[in-house]
């Protein structure tokens, strides 16, 4: 096999668009090859293609499929077979071999996990962008205790926005970190968070949301995830937290943080991989190092049904039907479910 088909950027803002004759990627020594099964699209996919696109370059980051082959400095015991799933760097302007939208990915393996049988590739492969975010916010940033945990004193965490994608997950997570979970969403969706295991669930639309929080938390909060990071998130955050101050983390750059006393950070998902992202963001290993551990306790929480995916729609048309996908996720067509697409 010579050429793959996949999603690439073009020169077009705005554009990507299907090819058949991408080249099949080249096995580098710490990647493996992987026949793609089924791919979920984020947010980063259609930002991608603005101002930092790389015509040629594949688009994507959450893929599922079965391993073909295998690097020889993978640490990760993979062979031919397995079933995988995680993070890989789609819209990479320093290799166009990388990206998820693909009949054939190369992904970074020591990033990557085995799924059980009875896990779908449609469910695994909503997983990779929000569970190395979770990683790097809750856990680098906020400092979590790594699940299974139990903390020896009561703390709560705030996860704003619980309902997205990586809400749902850091509900879970935190949930097993042995924290209680204050968490803001839409009215319509309390049930599906409370299901994941929040303690309490407030209205983000409250005009006194950030208040009452306070108030069911006796001024106690010192730690907040605010996973939308724009329409006033931050300010409800701040309301929420102690008048003794706290941490919060974003997984958007906040300007102009509202409080001075709130550590405020946020998160920068391709980082994990270890490799240049961009000229401001050269090769981190720590944030490698830290992915690794992280994706491979992950393993046994996903297999074991400790963490379920978010609700997924998934669509017909394979790779072919990404582009419109992405236009309606940009244009906010999409809500409560990842957009997720089988490939053949």
């Amino acid at each position: 096999m010579t050429t793959r088909n996949a999603v690439v950027h073009t020169s077009e803002e705005g554009v990507a668009k299907l090819s058949s004759d991408v080249p099949y990627p080249k096995l580098r020594d710490e990647y493996i090859i992987v026949k793609t099964k089924a791919v979920a699209l984020n947010p980063t996919d259609w930002k991608s293609l603005g101002a930092r696109r790389s015509p040629g370059a594949i688009s994507g980051c959450d893929y599922a499929g079965i391993v073909e082959e295998v690097g020889k400095a993978v640490t990760t015991p993979f062979k031919k077979g397995d079933r995988v799933a995680g993070l890989v760097f789609g819209g990479n302007p320093y290799n166009h071999d990388d990206g998820a939208f693909a009949s054939y990915v190369t992904a970074k393996g020591d990033l990557q996990i085995r799924i059980a049988d009875n896990i779908s590739f449609e469910d695994a492969s909503t997983l990779g962008v929000g569970i190395t975010t979770v990683a790097q916010a809750m856990y680098q940033t906020l400092g979590l205790p790594l699940p299974p945990a139990k903390v020896s004193e009561p703390a709560s965490i705030l996860i704003y926005g619980a309902s997205t994608a990586t809400g749902t997950l850091a509900v879970q997570y935190a949930k097993l970190s042995g924290l209680e979970v204050i968490a803001t969403c839409s009215p319509h969706n309390f049930d599906l968070v409370k299901g994941l295991g929040a303690d309490q669930v407030f209205d983000y639309k409250d005009p006194n949301c950030g208040k009452k929080i306070r108030e069911a938390t006796n001024d106690n909060l010192k730690l907040s995830f605010d996973t939308i990071s724009e329409k006033g998130s931050s300010e409800v955050c701040c309301a929420a937290i102690s008048s003794k101050g706290g941490l919060n983390t974003s997984l958007l750059p906040v300007k102009d943080f509202p409080r001075a006393d709130v550590r405020n950070g946020h998160t920068m998902a391709y980082t994990a991989m270890g490799v240049k992202f961009a000229e401001q963001f050269p090769p981190n290993q720590n944030d490698f190092d830290f992915g690794v551990r992280f994706w491979r306790l992950t393993e046994e929480l996903i297999n074991s049904g400790k963490i379920k995916a978010h609700p997924t729609e998934v669509r017909e048309g394979g790779l072919g039907a990404i582009p419109k996908g992405l236009e309606d996720l940009k244009e906010g067509r999409v809500s409560g479910v990842k957009l997720v697409y089988r490939v053949e």
